[in-house]
């Protein structure tokens, strides 16, 4: 563990588009600045993602100072979204939570994402994330909130356990999926360095100078089995995941992060474990 490493770091400043990968990063409570503070809406208030609309996996959201956000996907102009002032909020539902957020001021936003997917959607800004949304509360400590993010403030993961993985994978019976890149995982930040599943005994850490405690196990979903450059999906890894790293019913790859200070982290800097 003495050559732990921050291998690579990424945000996705609308939740579900695809990854935008970053030399650093700020570290703020709530995760990494610019990660998933927008998302967009159905008709009915639930949050959309690649899980109803895999081709999400192909839009991209490049961030302008300020926050606000320039949409673009294949065969679609792109368009650039200003962050909304103060206003009105809507409430969406994310899993069962139900979050306040800020609709984009300009209809062609909302119209933009809504041709792209071909269905009814609006994009939404999340505006103060140390009041909207708490860390799932089982998990959490007092205080502790996330973005639009799933449920944490970001996601781990480790080299050495991708490559573990791909070696099941290999020797199953989807074997001809393989390997699978990382970005299937939708990391915040990649770890090199460690032992496979090292990761599954952490309970705090630092990145170069900004520690983080590990608040619980990823469960993986669908969105895993989505070919994040063309958007079709295949059986893997969850088949494999299944079979091998399932943990109280859930089917487990990295580890949730909350930070427990603020800070830059950097490709390259140092991962120490400390618990």
């Amino acid at each position: 563990m003495g050559n732990a490493q921050l291998l690579s770091i990424h945000i996705h400043p609308v939740k579900a588009f695809r990854s935008l990968a970053l030399q650093e990063a700020e570290v703020e409570p709530w995760g990494l600045a610019g990660d998933r503070r927008w998302a967009l809406v159905d008709d009915g208030g639930k949050v959309v993602t690649q899980r109803q609309h895999p081709r999400l996996a192909q839009a991209a959201a490049e961030l302008l100072p300020g926050g606000g956000v320039v949409l673009s996907a294949p065969g679609v102009e792109p368009l650039a979204v200003p962050v909304p002032e103060p206003g009105e909020t809507v409430t969406l539902d994310i899993f069962g939570d139900k979050v306040e957020g800020v609709p984009a001021a300009d209809a062609a936003a909302h119209a933009w994402c809504s041709a792209y997917l071909g269905a009814q959607t609006r994009l939404v800004h999340m505006d103060d994330p140390a009041e909207r949304r708490p860390v799932e509360p089982e998990y959490a400590l007092p205080g502790e909130t996330v973005t639009f993010a799933d449920g944490y403030p970001l996601l781990l993961t480790s080299a050495a356990s991708l490559d573990a993985l791909n070696s099941l994978i290999s020797e199953g019976r989807h074997a001809a999926e393989g390997p699978l890149p990382m970005n299937r995982f939708r990391p915040n930040v990649v770890v090199g360095g460690t032992d496979a599943w090292a990761e599954d005994d952490w309970s705090l850490l630092a990145i170069g100078d900004v520690t983080f405690r590990v608040a619980k196990m990823c469960g993986r979903c669908v969105v895993t089995t989505t070919d994040q450059d063309h958007a079709v999906r295949g059986k893997e890894p969850l088949h494999s995941l299944g079979r091998h790293r399932r943990f109280g019913g859930k089917l487990v790859f990295g580890q949730n992060l909350v930070p427990r200070s603020r800070g830059t982290i950097r490709v390259g800097d140092p991962v120490t474990i400390l618990e």
